[in-house]
């Protein structure tokens, strides 16, 4: 193998000329099974990184790198049992260019896909993954890898095969595994597999994120949600009445049972609460976090769920649970001793459901997308907060008195968090408007509706917008006032986002920078003209690719090559990719600086190729490889393959210039350099070049 990318690489040399291009195989991977029992194995997918390279984890961002991905194929023989987890933790950070949340693995990581055996027939597990990985300088490099897992030697719902008196290894192999594009072969045999079961020293794989960081900043929100539960009507004006009943008796020995049971109610409705969050952790399960972040149709229901929330509160209706469970818990409480208190934090969980529900909402949706822990601490920070104020009354009860009367402010915070429900229903509609490219919902149009929902809830504040149930407000308090002000500032924070701004600290909340129509930048640019104007033609793709800056080009390489042509100018070529961070780098710091983008806009006929592009081609445009054999049926695939087998390179971004016929003029390609300067001298060199070929 080795043998035949040294020929590849010098007949590719020779042929082009091309000092620096070569074939990047920065991750190998081996491929293995690991018995767990009589019927079910883990399908593991281990990948040693070269040093300085980094592969995106399956939950990054897109718009910072092409999360892995992976893809069995379906199969009687097998039943998947779960989703693929990652070990170790990845790495996380925030990408200022791409506007993305990342998470990548660098050195070793290992993917495991836990299956159940179903066939008692020995069978073939096929299947491929597909990722991207990157250099800390700015190389990047799509990956595509096929796998074969050959299941052999279990029985379904049988023990193990016995392999303590094996003399044959094809006899007493569990699986063996292949790597069909032959890069590595990797066999693990029966008794090494089982010996990995027990004595292993690769920890257990619990989840594909930093559970630590995720049950802390949830835990926070939700005892913050708590807290503002406390506020509604439904619940505040219960505090004094709920402690007088624990506090009534004068003496101090009924006083200390008082405390006892305020202290036992209190512990009731954190209870309650985690058991809620225990049921939704048993119920829906890890395997909920991929349908949530992918699926429509929990994303569209919990969308509908936070519209029907947020119009509870606006006062449209009001949500109730059915009256016979009120009075069956209020029964309950007549009881005495222990039942009472209980029985009372049950009544009080059911009456203020319309008040709570859609924060306790909210918690769940935010929880379902983790492990199994979330949800319960969730719950159990809400209930923590929730119950704080009773247990803390019931022992002060002089702090009543300092307590502000219930009245129309209660209200006004209820209407406060239904603006809020409706801001933040957004987000799922918009996940399912991205996902499945629905266009609905693109940046500008979430933006709009952000600051329309944010500008009307400042008007509230003001008092100058009203609901039917809303009190008088005669004046305006100071509270009132100073909440206003955060609102607008938030709101003219948001304007500038219309026309293009990046608002990073929204980034998690808002559609990607890509779905962005209306780009104030684009409008002042100066263009060099359109492709009617200079005689050639539109280019094909025009429709879903946008060169940066103005620049007028083209995302077909026969196309470019016509059109520098009829323009006699050289070729720029720019293989780049939708997920190439240091693609949109080079051309946010490099390709904008002045002198670069009148070169780029007045000398050449620039063509960007993407590598990662989906877009399916007919079948009269597939090209057949000549490094791998495989036919290539995508746009992405097309000319991730012409990298590779013309300029014998396969990193991203990566320059060439050509001269209209296809010929290399300037012999080193240029790679990821954010120095404005060297770039250009780079394409002065090709001016030059192509000055010398026309002579």
């Amino acid at each position: 193998m080795k043998r035949f990318l040294i020929l590849i690489f010098i007949s590719v040399f020779i042929g082009s000329n091309l000092v620096n291009a070569q074939i990047l195989d920065p991750v190998k991977w081996q491929f293995y099974v690991k018995a767990i029992d009589n019927e079910h194995v883990e399908l593991k997918l281990k990948a040693t990184l070269d040093d300085t390279w980094h592969l995106y984890g399956q939950h990054s961002e897109p718009a910072g790198g092409i999360p892995i991905t992976f893809d069995f194929k379906k199969s009687s023989n097998y039943k998947k049992i779960g989703i693929v987890l990652e070990w170790p933790k990845p790495h996380k950070e925030y990408d200022d260019i791409m506007y993305a949340n990342v998470q990548y693995f660098e050195k070793v990581v290992t993917f495991t896909q836990k299956i159940k055996i179903i066939s008692d027939k020995d069978f073939v597990l096929t299947g491929f993954l597909d990722g991207q990985v990157c250099t800390t300088e700015g190389q990047c490099i799509p990956i595509h890898k096929e796998f074969e897992f050959n299941i052999k030697g279990f029985v379904a719902n049988d023990k193990t095969p016995d392999t303590a008196n094996a003399t044959d290894v094809e006899d007493t192999t569990v699986a063996t595994v292949t790597d069909t594009t032959k890069t590595d072969v990797v066999v693990t045999e029966a008794d090494s597999a089982i010996v990995q079961t027990s004595n292993s020293s690769e920890p257990e794989i619990e989840s594909a994120f930093d559970k630590n960081q995720s049950m802390w900043g949830l835990f926070i929100f939700a005892f913050i949600a708590g807290l503002a539960a406390i506020l509604t009507p439904c619940v505040f004006p219960m505090i004094p009445m709920t402690v007088s009943f624990f506090m009534h008796g004068g003496d101090d020995d009924k006083k200390n049972k008082g405390k006892l049971k305020a202290l036992f109610f209190g512990a009731s409705i954190i209870v309650i609460y985690t058991i809620i969050g225990t049921l939704v952790s048993v119920t829906l399960g890890p395997e909920f976090a991929n349908a949530l972040s992918t699926h429509w149709l929990p994303n569209i229901l919990f969308f509908l769920v936070f519209m029907v929330f947020a119009f509870s509160f606006f006062g449209m209706f009001e949500i109730v649970l059915p009256n016979w469970m009120v009075a069956k818990s209020e029964k309950q409480v007549d009881k005495g001793g222990l039942f009472a208190p209980f029985f009372m934090a049950l009544s009080l969980v059911i009456v203020s459901f319309s008040c709570t529900g859609p924060l306790v909402g909210a918690i769940l949706v935010e929880s379902a997308g983790g492990s199994f822990l979330l949800p319960i601490v969730g719950m159990l920070g809400f209930a923590l907060a929730f119950a704080l104020p009773f247990t803390i009354f019931a022992f002060f009860p002089q702090l009543l008195n300092k307590m502000p009367q219930s009245g129309g402010w209660l209200n006004s915070v209820k209407v406060i968090l239904g603006f809020v429900e409706l801001a933040l229903g957004l987000k799922f509609l918009s996940i399912v408007d991205l996902t499945y490219h629905w266009g609905l919902l693109d940046r500008e149009i979430y933006l709009a509706l952000w600051i329309v929902i944010f500008t009307l809830m400042g008007l509230y504040l003001l008092g100058k917008l009203k609901f039917s149930h809303d009190s008088d407000m005669p004046f305006l308090k100071v509270p009132r006032m100073m909440m206003a002000i955060l609102t607008f500032t938030f709101v003219i924070y948001l304007i500038p986002g219309m026309f293009g701004a990046p608002l990073n600290g929204l980034s998690g909340y808002l559609p990607p920078m890509s779905t962005h129509d209306f780009d104030m930048h684009k409008v002042v640019r100066n263009s060099t003209g359109n492709f009617e104007e200079t005689g050639c033609e539109e280019p094909k793709y025009g429709d879903i690719h946008e060169l940066p800056h103005g620049i007028e080009g083209y995302f077909d390489y026969e196309q470019a090559l016509r059109c520098a042509k009829e323009l006699n100018k050289p070729v720029f070529v720019d293989f780049t990719g939708y997920a190439c961070v240091n693609c949109r780098k080079m051309e946010d710091k490099v390709w904008a600086d002045p002198s670069v983008l009148k070169k780029l806009k007045n000398d050449f006929v620039v063509v960007s190729l993407y590598v990662d592009d989906k877009t399916k081609l007919p079948e009269e445009d597939w090209v057949k490889s000549e490094y791998d054999g495989r036919m290539k049926k995508t746009l992405g695939g097309k000319y991730s393959d012409f990298q590779i087998t013309r300029f014998g390179m396969n990193a991203q971004p990566a320059y060439i210039i050509l001269n209209p016929d296809g010929e290399v003029l300037v012999k080193k390609p240029f790679f990821y350099d954010p120095d404005a300067r060297r770039f250009e001298t780079y394409l002065k060199s090709g001016i030059d070049a192509f000055k010398k070929d026309k002579k």
